[in-house]
């Protein structure tokens, strides 16, 4: 099996059949030789600037990462103005204040104020009224913030409620939706308590985020102090920004299907919104959304004109926004796709500092160190090198939809 096919845990053979077939639909030769290759030097060159050397173990390499994690975190918390880097009360309002003014696009296509009070004036939530202590959904809505009410939804009520709840989706129109900005809701803990309890024992962090509403929730936590909290929560602030905008992008890319409900309802639910690019491997939105980030020329073909403008398809990095506000931070610039084999047993050790930010905040040991994010970024940088040749810029704007793109659609590019 190949590096990367190590990398990503993937099943042989069908890894190297999709790889194939992604080769002879879009005549690029190579690409996941050349990327180990790239990935293979990447990583050698940060292990010599943590001063390792190249027969460093898994352990010996983790730990310097972690380590360097740390010092990032200290430098960037004191950046945006803290004094203790561990303090929550001191670094959240900071946080927040920091990725609020960070240069990346904030504004989306979301459902209206008044469509979300009247869902819930329609499906009264029991269980949030009882907590807050309040009679009347009237009154619910006229004294609480329809975000912060939309975010405690899947934390309060239950399944059966939440079934009842999903089912005013099917029956939303573009009408319901309105252009906005992204909001940014801190719970406090006074007010909602243990509420994410779980939630933050299952994921080891406390930012979610509503897509239909446009809202990111910073949900409550008991401790005071937690280290590693700068570099665990504003990446993630980050990546939620652009998981939000990229919902958003799908939507109104959407608004023109006379079944729009069904789609954002299957979306939310059950997130299926990927588009057919062979036989055997399906490419999400996000994927396709990353490959125009990359894309210099912004002058994109006019099928997308009015409902997704060229802005809605810039992806922007998290780790990217990091080094704008903190230049300290470039030591992690290209490396979220990067990792090592490690020992007999071909342990993956990764440089994606948002798996190793949450290692360090969570004190993750060695044997259960985090990859989540760097598969993802991996499969997405796979994809989006795959998807290079200037001849699918037009086939896949033009053909992109919830349904699928036929592979003998993907000629070859004219000269």
């Amino acid at each position: 099996m190949s590096t990367i096919g190590r990398f990503l845990q993937a099943k042989e053979p069908l890894f190297d059949h999709a790889l194939h077939q992604l080769e002879l639909r879009t005549h690029q030769k190579g690409v996941d030789v050349k990327l180990g290759a790239e990935i293979a030097q990447k990583a050698a060159r940060t292990a010599k600037q943590l001063g390792l050397s190249a027969d460093a173990t898994g352990p010996e390499l983790y730990d310097a990462l972690i380590k360097q994690v740390g010092l990032h975190d200290a430098h960037l918390a004191k950046a945006i103005g803290g004094a203790d880097p561990s303090d929550l009360r001191e670094m959240i309002p900071l946080i927040v204040k920091a990725a609020e003014a960070a240069p990346l696009p904030k504004d989306g296509w979301f459902l209206t104020e008044a469509k979300a009070r009247d869902m819930l004036r329609r499906n009264p939530p029991m269980a949030i009224m009882d907590r807050l202590g309040y009679h009347l959904v009237s009154a619910l809505l006229e004294h609480e913030d329809i975000y912060e009410l939309f975010l405690a939804l899947r934390f309060v009520e239950d399944a059966d409620w939440l079934n009842g709840f999903d089912r005013q989706y099917l029956d939303l129109t573009p009408e319901d939706f309105e252009p906005r900005r992204i909001r940014v809701v801190p719970f406090a803990v006074e007010k909602w308590g243990d509420v994410a309890e779980h939630f933050i024992a299952k994921k080891r962090h406390n930012i979610t985020h509503s897509k239909e509403m446009g809202a990111i929730a910073i949900m409550p936590m008991k401790e005071t102090h937690m280290t590693g909290i700068t570099l665990k929560v504003m990446p993630l602030l980050f990546h939620y920004f652009n998981e939000i905008r990229l919902y958003s992008s799908f939507f109104k890319l959407m608004q023109a299907k006379k079944n729009f409900g069904a789609i954002v309802s299957d979306t939310l639910i059950a997130d299926p919104a990927h588009v057919k690019i062979t036989d055997n491997a399906h490419i999400h939105w996000r994927v396709i959304q990353r490959y125009f980030g990359k894309l210099k020329n912004e002058n994109h073909p006019e099928i997308f004109e009015p409902h997704v403008q060229p802005e809605d398809l810039h992806w922007r990095r998290a780790e990217d926004i990091l080094y704008e506000i903190d230049p300290e931070l470039d030591f992690w610039r290209g490396l979220d796709y990067v990792a090592v084999l490690k020992g007999e047993s071909h342990d993956t050790v990764t440089f994606n500092l948002m798996d190793l930010s949450l290692g360090y905040s969570n004190a993750i040991a060695y044997p259960d160190r985090y990859l989540y994010h760097f598969r993802e970024a991996l499969w997405n940088e796979v994809f989006a090198r795959y998807l290079g040749e200037k001849v699918l810029e037009e086939q896949l704007l033009g053909k992109l939809d919830n349904a699928i793109i036929k592979p003998e659609s993907l000629t070859r590019e004219v000269k």
